[in-house]
């Protein structure tokens, strides 16, 4: 049975989107997706706001479609850790959290890169780690797809647990406190890690101490059943995708808890954050037109003939968005898959015989049928009624909260930090300050905990 937490109170955190096409880069009101800029007004707003994180999506290729590159989508973003390392500088509260791949880095690298943003925030550095086995991106890195699929959750365990063994191979308190100590570092602080695995083999000494929150918070975003067993034993936050319908929400929660106790852990030792996005409207009257305004601004007509494109399997660049679906029936292929997971594995036949019904029976153009197959993301309605529902999500166990994507950047937190946020706080269910300094310490996550498996060398100290 679910938990009812009467006095729990929504997590927030921001997540400033890779490579998409639902932030409305064409909007007057938008701006650059580079420049220092666009991050610094996003991250202050969202720490007025007492957010828990400022989230980065992170693409390691540019998306493409028929052989070509994809100019409708945004992308171009900095590295996330050098991002973070400058936007670390000018604020103090809020945590940081990059997307980093366990296919392409190497431990012993990223978990010092890492390992230095934390020390620099002071404790503040989250990491999503995430997997990446499709040939394409592999090709930035002259290895193809490097790995099987049936492999990369593997790596990815190894990865995160080589990476703890480097944090915590430094003891608590290593360092002199005094200028009158005979040593920097006190004897033995450091230990050796030496990880031999079926994916790594290294021995080094790390350069960097723990930082005030241990080490990084850990976040992963996998939603098979062998992402949910590689977040119940590896992550203290989970990033789902079920941010939207109540039940499914519900159902997934219920069953991360259920993983959790199987891995040995309390069934609350996972935060929940689905990614969501929240549309308001000051007045009841107004939502459905302010929905409507963004869904349509999120599929241009490029973009809808675009993501047709894929199912049918040519180009219809040169069709009419606000037209009929084309009359002839998609070439017998597989979806590309270069542009992410888009009906993946669906046969596009049947995916054209249902749109084509379904166009029929609400006399839908190309574009409309693009926007109605794609399903909603998030709430919407009046401050009021949006906190009613993210509490309700909250205390009945559904989820710890949400991680935003803003559908205008860089002000389309605005409206959530002055309307949505006084609206949960009158409620009992949003901080009204800032009461700790790490993001471990933001997220009520228990100290970090030392995780080893068996099958693996390690003569690491593990802290």
């Amino acid at each position: 049975m679910s938990p009812y937490r009467p006095d729990a109170q929504v997590h927030f955190g921001v997540f400033f989107q890779g490579v998409n096409h639902t932030t409305i880069w064409s909007d007057s009101a938008s701006g650059s997706q580079i420049d220092f800029e666009t991050f610094r007004r996003m991250i202050t707003t969202a720490e007025r706001g007492l957010f828990d994180a400022f989230f980065l999506g992170e693409g390691l290729r540019l998306r493409e479609q028929e052989g070509k590159i994809l100019d409708l989508d945004i992308a171009g973003r900095p590295d996330a850790i050098a991002q973070l390392s400058a936007l670390a500088g000018i604020t103090s509260r809020i945590g940081l959290v990059a997307t980093q791949n366990t296919t392409y880095n190497e431990p012993g690298d990223l978990a010092r890169r890492l390992a230095g943003l934390d020390v620099l925030s002071d404790g503040r550095a989250g990491w999503n780690a995430v997997t990446t086995d499709n040939a394409w991106t592999g090709e930035n890195f002259r290895r193809g797809g490097f790995l099987d699929h049936e492999l990369r959750y593997e790596r990815a365990g190894q990865f995160i647990r080589t990476a703890r063994a480097i944090w915590d191979s430094w003891s608590d308190n290593a360092l002199a406190t005094s200028r009158d100590s005979q040593y920097w570092a006190e004897k033995n602080a450091v230990q050796r890690v030496s990880r031999t695995t079926s994916q790594f083999d290294l021995e080094l000494d790390a350069t960097l101490p723990r930082s005030a929150q241990g080490h990084p918070v850990i976040f992963q975003a996998g939603d098979s059943s062998t992402g949910r067993d590689f977040a119940a034993a590896n992550a203290d936050v989970i990033f789902s995708r079920h941010g939207t319908d109540f039940d499914e929400a519900l159902t997934f929660a219920d069953d991360i808890r259920a993983r959790l106790r199987a891995a040995g852990r309390p069934e609350d030792d996972i935060k929940i954050l689905p990614g969501t996005q929240i549309v308001l409207a000051e007045n009841a009257s107004e939502v459905e037109e302010k929905e409507r305004w963004v869904r349509e601004g999120q599929f241009t007509g490029p973009t809808a003939l675009s993501l047709v494109g894929l199912v049918w399997g040519k180009d219809l660049s040169d069709r009419d968005p606000d037209g009929p679906l084309p009359s002839e029936d998609p070439v017998s292929a597989p979806i590309s898959g270069t542009r992410g997971a888009f009906r993946d594995g669906k046969d596009p036949n049947a995916i054209a015989k249902e749109w084509r019904a379904l166009a029929e029976a609400k006399n839908l153009s190309l574009r409309k049928v693009a926007i109605e197959t794609t399903a909603r993301s998030g709430f919407a309605g009046t401050p009021g009624q949006v906190a009613d529902e993210l509490t309700k999500w909250v205390r009945e166990g559904a989820t710890d909260g949400f991680n935003i994507s803003p559908y205008i950047v860089p002000g389309g937190l605005d409206e959530i930090v002055d309307w949505l946020v006084p609206e949960l706080q009158e409620r009992g269910a949003y901080r009204t300050e800032y009461t700790e300094t790490t993001l471990r310490g933001h997220l009520g996550l228990r100290e970090p905990l030392t995780w080893r498996k068996t099958g693996e060398t390690d003569s690491s100290a593990a802290g």
